[in-house]
C-alpha cells in the first residue's frame, strides 16, 4: 500500500510543485534556525575544477556547482522540450504559437515596467528587472493540475507553451544581460563545438554520448567565458535530433533525464537557493523597492500583462482563446504564471553574486511572497471559475 501511495505521488503532475515547495520552507528554516551556519558552510564549500594535463581550473563552490552544473541539465530539458514545441507540439505552426507569444509577451513586457518603474532611481536595484518576468513551468503546471478535467486540456496547453516561451525569453535576457567579464578566448572557443554539434546533427548521428561529449566540452569552455552556462545545455539540446530513421532521439533522452531533473535538481536548487536568513524580522522589509518591485511585477504585472495582451489579441483577431476556456477560467491561469519562484530565483543568483548577496536575499523575500500571493490567488479565481465543471 504504502509502495503504491509513493508510486502514484511520483507519477502525479502536481508531485513536481510540491516538492519544491518543500525545499523552499526546509530552506527557510534552516537559514532561520541554528542550522544557519553549516547550511552556509556547506554550500559555499569549495569544489574547483582543476585539469592539469589542459591547464584548466575554475574556483566553484558547491552552489556554484548546482547554479551553473546541475541547472546546465535544467535547461539542456527544456531545450528538448522547446524544440519538440516548436517542431510537431503546441509552437509548431503560426496559428498554435500566436495566443501563447503574445501573452508571454505581455507577462514579461508589463512585470519589467512596474519593477524598473519602483527601483528606478536606484541602479544597483533596476539591474534585477528580469527577475519578476518567468514563470515556473513546474510549479504553475502542478497547480494548475491539481484542478484536473475541471480545466481544458488547451488551457493547459497554453500555460505549458507560454511558460516555455517565458523561459526561452530568460535564458536570452541571461545571455545578454548577466554575463561577467567577457573571455574572448573561450567564446572562441566554444564556438567550435557548436560547429562540432552541428555536424553531428547535420550527419544525423545517433550516439547521444557523443553530442553529450561536446555539450560537456562547451559547458565548460563557456563557463570560462564568463556567460552564463545556461546558454551550453540549451545550445546542446537544440543540436540533438528528434529522429534518426525510426529510432526516436530526443524523446528518449527527454525520459531519462526528466525525472532526475524534476525531483532531484530543481529541489535541490531550490533548497540551496531560497534559505534567506531574516535577523529580527520587521515588516519594514515591504517598504524596500526592491521587494516590492518584484512582488508587484510577478502578482500584479503577470496577470495584468498576460490579460491585457491576450484580450487585444482576441479583440483584434490576432489570436483566439485556448478552446474550451472562457475569460474568467483563462484569467486564473494568468494569475499562476505570477508563480516565478525557480526561474526567477535562478536569474536572482546571476544577477547579485559576492558582495552583493544581500540584494539577493531580498529578491528572495519578493520571489517567495509574490509567488505565494500568486499561487493562492490563482487557486482561488479558478476553483471559482470552475466550480460548476465536471
Amino acid at each position: 500500500m504504502i509502495k503504491k501511495t509513493i508510486k502514484t505521488f511520483f507519477e502525479s503532475e502536481s508531485a513536481i510543485g510540491i516538492l519544491l515547495l518543500v525545499s523552499a520552507v526546509v530552506a527557510v528554516i534552516m537559514a532561520n534556525s541554528d542550522g544557519y551556519i553549516p547550511y552556509q558552510q556547506f554550500f559555499t564549500m569549495s569544489m574547483p575544477i582543476r585539469i592539469d594535463s589542459i591547464m584548466y581550473f575554475k574556483e566553484m563552490s558547491i552552489v556554484d556547482w548546482i547554479n551553473s552544473g546541475l541547472m546546465s541539465i535544467f535547461f539542456f530539458l527544456i531545450g528538448l522540450e522547446l524544440k519538440r514545441e516548436l517542431m510537431v507540439g503546441e509552437l509548431s505552426s503560426r496559428k498554435k504559437l500566436a495566443m501563447p507569444s503574445i501573452a508571454a509577451l505581455g507577462g514579461i513586457v508589463v512585470p519589467a515596467l512596474i519593477f524598473t518603474f519602483l527601483n528606478r532611481y536606484d541602479q544597483k536595484n533596476i539591474a534585477a528587472f528580469a527577475v519578476p518576468c518567468a514563470t515556473d513551468i513546474a510549479f504553475a503546471y502542478g497547480a494548475i493540475s491539481l484542478f484536473g478535467k475541471r480545466i481544458s486540456e488547451s488551457l493547459k496547453v497554453f500555460l505549458v507553451a507560454l511558460a516555455v516561451l517565458d523561459d526561452l525569453v530568460a535564458i536570452a535576457i541571461i545571455a545578454i544581460f548577466y554575463a561577467h567579464e567577457i573571455q574572448v578566448f573561450y567564446l572562441l572557443l566554444a564556438s567550435n563545438f557548436v560547429i562540432a554539434l552541428f555536424l553531428l546533427n547535420f550527419f544525423k548521428v545517433k550516439r547521444v554520448e557523443l553530442y553529450v561529449i561536446f555539450g560537456i566540452l562547451l559547458w565548460m569552455a563557456v563557463l570560462k567565458s564568463g556567460v552564463s552556462t545556461t546558454v551550453a545545455g540549451l545550445i546542446t539540446a537544440l543540436f540533438i535530433p528528434m529522429k534518426v530513421g525510426n529510432k526516436q532521439i530526443a524523446s528518449n533522452v527527454v525520459h531519462q533525464i526528466s525525472s532526475v531533473v524534476n525531483f532531484l535538481i530543481l529541489p535541490l536548487f531550490v533548497f540551496a537557493n531560497s534559505g534567506v536568513r531574516i535577523d529580527n524580522f520587521s515588516f519594514d522589509i515591504f517598504h524596500s523597492k526592491m521587494v516590492l518591485g518584484v512582488i508587484a511585477g510577478l502578482f500584479l504585472g503577470k496577470q495584468i500583462g498576460v490579460m491585457l495582451f491576450s484580450f487585444l489579441a482576441v479583440k483584434f483577431k490576432m489570436a483566439h482563446l485556448p478552446r474550451g476556456a472562457n475569460w474568467f477560467e483563462f484569467w486564473g491561469v494568468a494569475i499562476f504564471t505570477g508563480i516565478g519562484f525557480t526561474m526567477s530565483l535562478f536569474i536572482g543568483s546571476l544577477v547579485y553574486v559576492g558582495e552583493d548577496s544581500w540584494l539577493f536575499d531580498l529578491l528572495k523575500v519578493g520571489i517567495l511572497c509574490g509567488s505565494l500571493l500568486s499561487a493562492i490567488m490563482g487557486f482561488v479565481v479558478t476553483t471559482i471559475a470552475t466550480k460548476n465543471s465536471k
